[in-house]
């Protein structure tokens, strides 16, 4: 069955909503009969994304854009008050939006490093603290939907800021998901988007590689996972399966466990190990 805070009525926010995955959960939440704010920087893409959800929906009124800039708390703030005052009420939060910054090293480009940090992390953490009172008072069925990253969870070489964002992002919404839980009365339950290799804006690709996942593939896996009650959505892809994310993930704990060093996956000394594990049963 759907959970009850997707349904035709009920008001979802997402942030990030000018492209992407973000986009593409506004379109499936306008079919479905909600009300959906769709949050990004102001320009031409929001607009024009908020025209293309809009033609699609029963009620054009149902669908409104926020012009925000998340690392922002005060502009949360504001979109708080203009979807209250627009739609009453909020029963979806899906803190979506992101950037791929890669400032390369993990001692230089600070202004890179920050300005990644605020959007990816501190834009999860605002959303949170600017909806979630007013949610939780609700006393209804609702959902917090973060979106994470593999790499916040395996952290592979190639883009540490932006691991260390996704991680904390996965870090945040455990604690997040706890706390709720210890609410009295508490009807809303937070979520882990964790998306697979998806063609998105941030890829940076003109054309969909054979091995991705389109944007809407994942909020289709996003629904059902939620409709389980799932807490982390691991979306698989057309090139990496359920089954390898999960051991990539479980040598990653091993590090820990075994005293391996850091990231050993990548360590030429651990290559033969790695590959033997991969190929072994669970």
């Amino acid at each position: 069955m759907p959970h009850q805070a997707i349904a035709p009525g009920k008001v979802a926010v997402i942030t990030g909503a000018a492209s992407g995955i973000g986009h593409a959960a506004a379109e499936r939440y306008a079919a479905l009969g909600m009300k959906v704010m769709m949050a990004d920087l102001p320009g031409a893409a929001l607009d024009a994304a908020c025209e293309a959800v809009r033609s699609k929906a029963a009620d054009k009124g149902s669908v409104i854009a926020g012009s925000i800039d998340v690392s922002r708390a005060d502009d949360l703030l504001r979109l708080k008050n203009i979807t209250y005052d627009a739609f009453g009420h909020v029963d979806v939060l899906m803190n979506n939006a992101a950037v791929g910054l890669n400032p390369g090293s993990a001692f230089k480009a600070h202004d890179q490093w920050r300005q990644l940090l605020d959007i990816n992390l501190g834009g999860v953490i605002n959303g949170v603290q600017a909806f979630l009172p007013a949610m939780v008072a609700q006393k209804s069925p609702g959902l917090v939907i973060n979106t994470g990253s593999k790499q916040g969870i395996t952290t592979p070489p190639g883009n540490l800021a932006y691991n260390v964002s996704k991680a904390a992002v996965k870090a945040f919404t455990e604690g997040l998901a706890h706390e709720l839980r210890n609410i009295p009365g508490c009807a809303i339950t937070a979520h882990l988007l964790i998306p697979g290799f998806t063609f998105t804006g941030m890829s940076g690709r003109a054309e969909k590689p054979a091995a991705a996942w389109t944007a809407d593939q994942v909020i289709d896996f996003m629904l059902t996972s939620i409709a389980h009650g799932d807490f982390y959505i691991l979306c698989p892809d057309n090139d990496v399966t359920r089954a390898t994310d999960e051991r990539r993930m479980a040598w990653a704990a091993g590090d820990v466990i075994e005293n391996r060093p850091a990231l050993s996956r990548w360590h030429p000394d651990f290559a033969p190990a790695f590959e033997a594990f991969m190929k072994s049963q669970p």
